[in-house]
C-alpha cells in the first residue's frame, strides 16, 4: 500500500491543462448563466425551489440537470435548489417521456404541488415524446399528463439551456399574475 502511495505523490496530477478556447467558453456560460439567475430572482424576489421528477428518461437528461448544481453555475450560492418533496417545491422539471407504471405518480406529485406552481419539461422526449412517442408503455410528452408551462428541447439540452427554460417559466408565471 505505501508504494502505491509513493506512486501518486511521485506522479501527481497528470490531467492537463484546459485550452484557452474552452476556458473562455466556460468563463462566457458562467457570466450568462449568473445573468440567468439573477433575473429569476428579480422577478421572484424570493428563493425558487424545484423538484425533479424522471418519468421515464433514459439520464442524459439528468445528467446535465446535475451539471446545472456544479460550481459553475452554482444555483444554491444564489436562493435556487433542489427539494426531495413537491411541497416545498415552486417548479416541477420533468425529463423522460412519461411511462404508463409514471403518469399516476407525477400527477399526484404535480397535484402535491403548491400554487402557484410551473412545470417545465426537459429534453426532447419530455417535450414531444421523443423517439419514444406514445405506446402501449409510454404516454409521450409531459402536457399528455399535466400542463406545462414551458420546454426545454434537446437530447440532452446543456445546463444553460435548462437555466433559460427555467427562467422562461418564471417569465410566464409573471405575466400570469399581471394577467398578460
Amino acid at each position: 500500500m505505501w508504494h502505491i502511495l509513493r506512486q501518486i505523490v511521485r506522479t501527481g496530477s497528470v490531467t492537463e491543462p484546459l485550452p484557452a478556447t474552452a476556458s473562455a467558453t466556460a468563463a462566457a456560460d458562467a457570466a450568462a448563466a449568473h445573468r440567468i439567475q439573477r433575473e429569476i430572482l428579480d422577478i421572484l424576489g424570493q428563493a425558487l425551489t424545484i423538484r425533479q421528477v424522471d418519468a421515464g428518461s433514459c439520464n442524459g437528461c439528468e445528467l446535465e440537470i446535475h451539471a446545472v448544481n456544479n460550481p459553475v453555475y452554482n444555483l444554491e450560492g444564489l436562493g435556487i435548489k433542489f427539494v426531495a418533496s413537491p411541497r416545498h417545491a415552486d417548479l416541477l422539471l420533468v425529463t423522460g417521456p412519461v411511462s404508463r407504471h409514471m403518469e399516476e405518480a407525477l400527477r399526484r406529485t404535480y397535484d402535491a404541488t403548491p400554487e402557484p406552481r410551473l412545470v417545465v419539461a426537459v429534453g426532447d422526449c419530455g417535450c414531444d415524446g421523443g423517439v419514444f412517442g406514445e405506446s402501449y408503455a409510454s404516454c409521450g410528452r409531459v402536457a399528455n399528463v399535466i400542463p406545462v408551462d414551458a420546454v426545454i428541447p434537446g437530447c440532452p439540452p446543456p445546463p444553460l439551456d435548462i437555466l433559460r427554460g427555467i427562467l422562461g417559466a418564471v417569465r410566464h408565471r409573471r405575466l400570469k399574475q399581471r394577467g398578460g
